[in-house]
């Protein structure tokens, strides 16, 4: 058996910039707003073609656009959200992201 001494490891303190460039960059939200355009029924259809959602939640989110003025469609990265936004004005729709609060 040994006895030689076992050194400790070096503690290093946390680099807070580093902590924060590693930090997830969610969540982004996508936003549709209303608009006097397109029909309730292609919206509905845009949610369902884009996002895959049931036919019952697409309406349930187009209402929430007619009625409230705007729905959270997406949710995730910021590169993932600006790829929501770019499709849904593809499909004429109006829309933007945020930083969730």
């Amino acid at each position: 058996m040994s006895s030689a001494p076992v050194e400790a490891p070096e503690r290093v303190a946390p680099d807070p910039v580093e902590d924060y460039a590693l930090a997830p960059d969610v969540p982004w939200i996508t936003l549709v707003w209303n608009d006097p355009v397109n029909l309730m029924s292609y919206v509905t259809w845009v949610f369902q073609e884009h996002f895959g959602y049931s036919k019952e939640k697409a309406t349930e989110l187009m209402l929430d656009v007619h009625q409230k003025g705007r729905a959270v469609v997406s949710t995730g990265t910021r590169e993932e959200m600006e790829r929501d936004v770019e499709a849904m004005h593809g499909y004429g729709l109006w829309a933007t992201l945020q930083k969730d609060t």
